[in-house]
């Protein structure tokens, strides 16, 4: 069997990488592609998948995206008809929605926030199954295009099943020259190029906070080249700011607090054990309520709430799964 896969965040190689892995052991044939969108393209090389780099993000505005994908769904034609595949799986692609539309072929679409607008409208109404952590409500699933009949709703967090092999790996943090007797502070900036980006000036307030704070060494894993310029521009000791991607699950592991403005950073930090606030100014999704309501993931409202302190318990997985569950749901879209 043939299997495409389309890679369109930077989280979409971790979340893909094991799945990925199942299938070649399978046997099936593999094509992945990506978009040049911040570390998206960095991770896949850094994990060591073969892919083919095709297009690029269309930026903030509605016409940019629009034309983006006008184009990048032309010119990725060419490689997927010539591949033919049987299986096409992404995590919320709408390109890859378009042609599995186009050349009819079956697709299976993960997904983990439900309040993404058009793009999740578009994937989840072509996509033949919809994968989503059982946290979120149906109803509000079934609202944004995901009939019931085509959902696979797995236990617990998407980054369960990735990070269940995760071993961290100290040769990260120091290469980027942390020392670890200092309170390592992991951040991650606002989606500022997203459909549902709301405005979030507490995330420079955050980082305003632990620029001048004794003790802490910062490490922002930037989603774009202007909020890395930014942070830079600071002239701030504290601050490291990588000039590629980095392997953030490892500084996650070995960090004493984690304060992102996005879903799978927090969800990782959850995933491993070290505490993590969040900086979300947008619509807080299913999976993140749920978090909240357990006090897995706490909300920030302001920079002084931060506990800058050591931690004192081991990172690690906390709840590892097979990914084979998620296989299982992506080969029900060839029934």
């Amino acid at each position: 069997m043939k299997v495409w896969f389309d890679c369109t965040a930077a989280a979409h190689p971790l979340v893909l990488r094991p799945v990925i892995e199942r299938f070649r052991e399978r046997g099936d044939q593999i094509l992945v592609t990506a978009r040049e969108n911040g570390e998206t393209v960095g991770n896949l090389e850094r994990l060591g998948i073969p892919h083919q780099v095709v297009g690029k993000h269309g930026g903030a505005g509605k016409v940019g995206k629009g034309m983006a994908l006008a184009t990048r769904s032309a010119r990725l034609s060419r490689p997927v008809w010539k591949f033919r595949p049987d299986l096409a799986v992404a995590h919320g692609s709408v390109d890859l929605a378009v042609l599995s539309r186009s050349f009819f072929i079956p697709s299976a679409q993960m997904q983990d926030y439900e309040f993404a607008g058009l793009q999740r409208k578009v994937a989840w109404r072509v996509a033949k199954r919809v994968l989503v952590p059982d946290s979120i409500p149906v109803e509000r699933l079934v609202k944004a295009g995901a009939k019931e009949d085509k959902l696979v709703r797995f236990p617990g967090l998407k980054e369960d099943y990735y990070l269940a092999d995760f071993v961290p790996d100290p040769s990260v943090p120091e290469e980027l020259g942390i020392d670890l007797e200092r309170i390592l502070v992991i951040v991650r900036p606002p989606p500022e190029t997203a459909a549902y980006h709301a405005e979030n000036p507490l995330y420079e307030e955050v980082i305003d906070r632990l620029a001048i704070e004794e003790g802490v060494t910062a490490v922002i894993i930037p989603r774009t080249p202007a909020q890395a310029d930014r942070a830079r521009a600071r002239n701030s000791a504290n601050l490291i700011v990588p000039e590629k991607a980095v392997d953030a699950q490892s500084l996650i592991a070995f960090a004493d607090l984690v304060v992102s403005a996005g879903g799978t950073m927090n969800r990782e930090a959850v995933a491993l054990g070290t505490p993590v606030f969040t900086t979300f100014a947008g619509k807080m999704g299913g999976v993140d309520e749920d978090l909240i309501s357990d006090g897995r993931l706490k909300i920030l409202e302001g920079p002084d709430q931060l506990p800058v302190v050591k931690r004192t318990d081991p990172a690690g997985p906390r709840n590892p799964r097979d990914p084979e569950i998620l296989v299982q749901g992506m080969l029900s879209a060839l029934r």
